[in-house]
């Protein structure tokens, strides 16, 4: 879509939001100069995702693990 900046002046956040929406990009004409307002390029929650550490071992384990050494009266 291209839009002059008084449209988009008027219009901005409607304007982003279906950039954000349709993920297809907004152009804008200042002065006889393009200017391109682009959605995300993550692909998703997914894609943003980052790597945490695992607890390698039997998960019936952890159950019978004694935590009462790490357990603290102090804190609310």
């Amino acid at each position: 879509m291209t839009v002059n900046a008084s449209t988009l002046r008027s219009n901005i956040y409607r304007l982003l939001d279906e950039v954000v929406a349709t993920g297809k990009p907004l152009t804008v004409v200042r002065k006889g100069a393009k200017l391109t307002i682009l959605p995300p390029a993550s692909g998703g929650k997914l894609a943003r995702l980052t790597p945490h550490r695992c607890i390698k071992g039997d998960p019936e384990e952890l159950v019978h693990i004694d935590w009462s050494g790490e357990w603290r009266h102090d804190l609310p």
